[in-house]
């Protein structure tokens, strides 16, 4: 079937999410044929460099020889098992190592299908857990600016109005505190001062705090310090309120550490892991959590305290081979030490990005770094441009509004990474005559 085929009959049946359909009567959806590496290829052999890791999710490289390897082992032995009242290999070895990676006092996993599911968890968990203990706690807070994904629970604590505005009437209660206005020390303390006021108020209302440690991303790329996590921590410990360590875009090395907490020395209640669990390469998250949240679940029948709460395809088989395979990689082959190159080569070519113009503010957390441009005109679709300059030179660029970010697979190189930055670069500049 040929490339124009295959996007009619795309464009007849399927439904894109984060895309207004009518977009694709002057702009061609791209089918793509096949992954190799940091790239992916279309039909008619024109290679990208996914510069994106599609959605944040790709770790090293697409159709890995090791994760596929280890996939179709699995594949021949269980695909999938109710996880209710059943378990199996690949999920305890899986489970065994996340609590021994993970901050101290998380000890227990609770998976479920994707992202925002294990934010509804985590959410539930933590409203259950007082209940449980007799009190009731109808309120989060979270951060100004913030994303944790688009069902209706992790709508409600996200702060993005392009995503939560149009669903404001059903939503939950939940209120937003200030987010550190740029890295420094002094915008994280005049925050947290901030989230006091509120929990002076309010603690007992209020179930959970929850945040994206260090950047958050769907955010434009906001990044801020670490002593914010720090203080938010002791905060939550001072005013009883679980503290829920979003990490689902952050976590497995993205900010040059195996996890964003890490940075702060903080361990959180509750964090939520997805994207690079599996290696981008299928549906799967957790929700880690301590020994006293599950302890309070934990009665006989009669109680009902029990958290009542499943997917069809928890902890399948198939997607637990794949996060197994990621971290035997992490393991085998020192990832987070070989990074650091790349993170130093990314902080050098963005120094170039800061003398344009139409560049406001550049920043970097480890394999993550953001350009913000000036405020476009809506109509002007800034965004698009840049994707579309990008494509024609073989890179897969998709910015958040104005901001310009990468977040590439750990397997990229350093001449792929100057091929990216150089055609960013390019694509920026080339704004200007437009």
């Amino acid at each position: 079937m040929n490339t124009k085929m295959l996007i009619e009959d795309d464009l007849k049946h399927i439904w894109h999410p984060c895309t207004q359909m009518k977009d694709h009567e002057t702009l061609p959806i791209i089918p793509i044929q096949r992954g190799e590496g940091v790239y992916l290829v279309d039909f008619e052999d024109n290679r990208y460099i996914d510069g994106v890791s599609s959605w944040w999710v790709n770790l090293f490289g697409h159709c890995n020889p090791y994760i596929n390897q280890k996939i179709k082992e699995q594949l021949e032995t269980l695909e999938h098992v109710i996880f209710a009242g059943f378990t199996h290999e690949p999920i305890i070895k899986l489970s065994k190592r996340l609590c021994a990676l993970a901050p101290k006092g998380l000890v227990k996993c609770f998976y479920a299908d994707n992202g925002s599911s294990a934010i509804e968890v985590a959410l539930k968990m933590s409203f259950q857990y007082h209940k449980n203990r007799g009190q009731k706690r109808p309120l989060f807070v979270s951060l100004e600016n913030s994303y944790h994904g688009e069902t209706i629970g992790a709508l409600a604590v996200g702060d993005v109005k392009l995503y939560k505005e149009v669903f404001e009437d059903i939503l939950l209660q939940t209120i937003q505190t200030p987010v550190p206005k740029d890295q420094s020390e002094e915008s994280a303390i005049k925050a947290a001062d901030a989230l006091e006021e509120i929990f002076k108020e309010k603690a007992d209302q209020i179930s959970a705090f929850i945040i994206e440690p260090l950047v958050q991303c769907s955010g434009g790329m906001n990044m801020y310090h670490p002593l914010y996590i720090s203080l938010a921590r002791k905060l939550c410990d001072r005013y009883g309120v679980h503290l829920i360590a979003d990490e689902i875009a952050v976590g497995f090395g993205r900010t040059g550490k195996m996890f964003a907490c890490e940075y702060a020395h903080v361990s959180p209640d509750f964090m939520t892991l997805s994207k690079g669990l599996t290696g981008g390469y299928l549906p799967l998250s957790v929700v880690l959590t301590t020994q006293d949240v599950y302890d309070a679940f934990y009665c006989d029948y009669s109680e009902f305290k029990a958290f009542l709460h499943s997917h069809s395809y928890t902890g399948n088989p198939l997607a637990c081979s794949a996060a197994n395979a990621t971290l035997d990689i992490f393991e085998n082959e020192s990832i987070l030490e070989q990074n650091q190159e790349k993170i130093a080569l990314i902080a050098s070519k963005l120094e170039r990005f800061k003398s344009l113009p139409n560049v406001q503010k550049v920043r970097q957390t480890g394999m993550i770094a953001a350009v913000e441009l000036d405020v476009y005109p809506i109509d002007f679709r800034v965004n698009l441009k840049i994707f579309e300059y990008a494509m024609k030179k073989g890179v897969i660029l998709r910015p958040l509004g104005n901001v310009v970010y990468f977040m590439p697979p750990f397997i990229i190189t350093c001449k792929e990474i100057e091929t990216m930055m150089d055609v960013a670069y390019e694509a920026i500049v080339s704004l200007k005559s437009l």
